[in-house]
């Protein structure tokens, strides 16, 4: 298999990844990697997991054939996975589960968590309500301000939301007051990150919790399209829901995987989040305790980003995809905000379904992709999450 021993024994895909931590969290990170390989190995995690899946998330989503938008766009069949439908509204509720779950394990009774669309920190929320876990979910006072009703959501859930003014106010400040929370508290906190992000064992650990989304898609493609998609695309931000979808065809040479990133405000405006796109902004850094493409200035320090949708507003990307991409076997391109409005209005206008302004990113890549592509072409879109949160930001928009 292409990936069968990424990451390696230090937590490196390639050149990328690691572990670029204070010494205090180290004990924790080897104390995580240690539980989560014992979970591993432990047919009764994964039964509780999948079993928790089945019957409280409500796996499988779906996947629809997205006819009318087809038929619009003319071209390539469009198919999309629903995320959407998962409870909490977003893949986020996967990977919250899976590690409150090992934070159970653990003997831990509080975990940390930072959030930027909001869907990570209701998915935590939900998932240390279930289980009983005391929650506390850092997020940029910007970020807050647009996505009230995800806010709202957490507190009803019984988590204590904590607002962050610093710096960009957005998802990178709310992750180092997570981390500065988790070094404070170590021994009986654990940092419940919720993207493919952070150092080892996060993208493991995150990446293998996300891969039910591929693993699904690859069963229901086969059952009602009698073969595998030709072409998948997701959004990339820190990159799970990405990422999810893309592992279960990295073997399968014959399937275009695709990650569209946040192009804000267009590239040349340097107002974006589209790492992998400008090469004056990005470039090999280490942010948040990982090795990655990372949005900086000349003097190293990291760039403010832009996007319409908070949960891409980040200014690095995960390290297996910079390492798929180093590969050939990915590819990237973006969106800017307009074309991910024009996205979103396409799929509530054509198919009935409202999607978050992150998953929009990707519907908005499709629009201008399917056209190019024969009947006969299949695509496979991954609708990350919902749009409730977003319909205040679409609105002013309007």
């Amino acid at each position: 298999m292409l990936h069968a021993n990424v990451p390696d024994a230090h937590g490196r895909f390639g050149p990328y990844g690691g572990q670029f931590v204070p010494e205090t969290l180290m004990p924790a990170l080897a104390e995580l990697e240690a539980a989560y390989a014992a979970a591993k190995q432990d047919p009764e995690f994964w039964s509780e997991f999948n079993g928790y899946l089945r019957h409280y998330v409500g796996r499988p989503t779906p996947i629809s054939f997205a006819r009318r938008l087809t038929e619009h766009l003319g071209g390539a069949q469009i198919y999309l996975k629903r995320e959407d439908l998962a409870h909490s509204g977003a893949h986020k509720i996967n990977n919250a589960l899976g590690q409150a779950l090992l934070v159970k394990r653990m003997g831990k009774q509080r975990v940390v968590a930072e959030t930027g669309a909001g869907q990570h920190g209701v998915a935590t929320a939900t998932a240390s309500a279930l289980l009983g876990i005391d929650c506390v979910v850092y997020m940029g006072t910007v970020d807050m301000a647009r996505q009230a009703p995800n806010v709202f959501r957490m507190k009803l859930l019984g988590a204590e939301v904590r607002g962050v003014d610093s710096g960009s106010k957005t998802l990178k400040d709310a992750i180092n007051e997570a981390i500065r929370d988790w070094v404070t508290n170590v021994d009986g906190t654990h940092y419940l990150l919720g993207s493919a992000l952070g150092p080892h064992p996060y993208p493991l650990i995150v990446r293998d919790f996300q891969r039910v989304i591929g693993d699904e898609s690859r069963r229901q493609m086969q059952e009602q399209a009698g073969r595998l998609p030709d072409t998948v695309v997701a959004c990339v931000g820190g990159g799970s829901n990405s990422i999810g979808i893309f592992y279960a065809f990295l073997d399968d040479p014959n399937v275009r995987l695709v990650g569209v990133e946040a192009g804000g405000r267009g590239i040349a405006s340097g107002e974006h989040a589209a790492r992998f796109a400008d090469p004056k902004l990005a470039r090999l850094g280490v942010l948040h305790g990982t090795r990655s493409f990372v949005m900086m200035d000349a003097d190293g320090q990291i760039a403010l980003t832009h996007s319409i949708s908070a949960g891409l507003d980040y200014a690095s990307v995960g390290p297996e995809h910079a390492y798929l991409r180093d590969l050939g076997r990915t590819e990237y391109t973006y969106c800017t905000d307009d074309q991910a409005l024009a996205g979103f209005r396409a799929l509530c206008r054509f198919e009935g379904i409202i999607p978050a302004l992150e998953s929009a990113h990707a519907i908005g890549h499709v629009l201008d992709l399917a056209p190019t592509l024969p009947e006969d072409h299949i695509i496979l879109v991954n609708v990350s999450g919902r749009g409730d949160k977003d319909l205040d930001t679409v609105m002013r928009e309007a």
